[in-house]
């Protein structure tokens, strides 16, 4: 019963909903981040759903020349 419930677990986090995975936050200007936001950032998406988020800044990142 055990392994089945890892199966289980496991699969499940894998085939999740609206998870993108690291690569594509990263792609996308945000960071992956346990738990929370850090303030000055909002929830974009998930990296792993429901515990892994990917942050994006509130503010643009603006470069000067």
């Amino acid at each position: 019963m055990g392994i089945l419930g890892f199966l289980f677990i496991f699969g499940s986090l894998i085939t999740h909903g609206d998870a993108h995975g690291p690569e594509s936050c990263n792609h996308e200007g945000g960071l992956c981040r346990v738990g929370n936001c850090i303030s000055g950032e909002y929830l974009a998406s998930y990296c792993f759903e429901p515990i892994i988020l990917c942050c994006k800044s509130l503010s643009p990142t603006t470069t000067e020349s």
